[in-house]
């Protein structure tokens, strides 16, 4: 397989909730770059994302909907199949998150994150996958995921017990599918430069206080920064990786105990 190939999608269709901004969108562009037709899936205003796939030539779609209405999941998933033709690729990407100290979470807010962020790319997931499997599509199952799957964050209990349980689900999902060959994977991002980031409120102080501690270049990521990983997982070069996560932070998770600011100066050395 040459190099171009790898990577080429044209003629595949790509489902992306949550594409309406943020990585969601990031990764619906990225997607329509390699060739593919893309539908977006979101409550948000779409147009905007709508209008620049199209400008690269491509065949896009718009599906309004609240992934928090589990019961309809399966009517959107037919509805996109029959008005696109095929699901090749499901970017399973939308989610919420809450700024809530544990004992400050409702019942009704628990519930609302877990829908959207686990009960939503399973039952998506589960109808879009019969399809492929009908159709015998060697398919692809893309779930963005996080940081929080792996380690806690303070004030995102529910959050974070959505992520974990994700990550379960990507791995069931590729035992379960690997027959039919289709793969099931996600990525794990840190902190990413988003419109969605400005929905908590925070001191601005944690901010450079977090930066400190990021070993690639004390910075926060890019949606850029994500959206190869998912056109790799996506793509012929991604067909034999299935039931794993990767992780998009700048090495934050690598640092167990930050250190570099105590330790001295490098200095250029040449061994002799």
């Amino acid at each position: 397989m040459d190099a171009q190939r790898r990577f080429d999608l044209t003629g595949q269709v790509a489902v992306v909730t949550g594409g309406a901004r943020g990585i969601g969108k990031g990764i619906a562009v990225a997607l329509a770059q390699h060739g593919a037709d893309v539908a977006i899936v979101d409550i948000l205003d779409t147009e905007p994302v709508i209008a620049q796939l199209r400008k690269l030539g491509r065949t896009a779609w718009s599906f309004q909907q609240d992934l928090a209405k589990t019961q309809q999941l399966g009517p959107l998933a037919d509805d996109i199949w029959k008005t696109a033709g095929r699901i090749d690729i499901l970017v399973n990407n939308a989610g919420v998150g809450y700024l809530d100290a544990f004992n400050q979470i409702t019942p009704q807010r628990w519930r609302h994150t877990m829908a959207v962020n686990v009960d939503a790319p399973f039952f998506l997931t589960q109808r879009v996958a019969e399809r492929m499997i009908d159709a015998k599509i060697k398919g692809r199952i893309i779930n963005t995921s996080s940081v929080n799957a792996m380690v806690a964050e303070a004030g995102l209990a529910h959050y974070n017990a959505s992520k974990g349980a994700l990550e379960m689900l990507t791995k069931s999902l590729a035992v379960e599918l690997g027959p039919h060959g289709i793969t099931s994977n996600s990525i794990c991002p840190g902190i990413i430069e988003t419109e969605i980031s400005e929905d908590f409120e925070l001191d601005p102080a944690f901010f450079d206080y977090y930066k400190e501690h990021i070993p690639m270049e004390q910075r926060f990521g890019k949606v850029e920064d994500c959206v190869g990983t998912v056109v790799l997982l996506a793509s012929p070069a991604g067909r034999y990786i299935s039931g794993q996560h990767i992780v998009i932070d700048g090495g934050s998770l690598a640092d167990q105990v930050p250190r570099m600011q105590f330790m001295p100066p490098y200095r250029n050395t040449i061994c002799q």
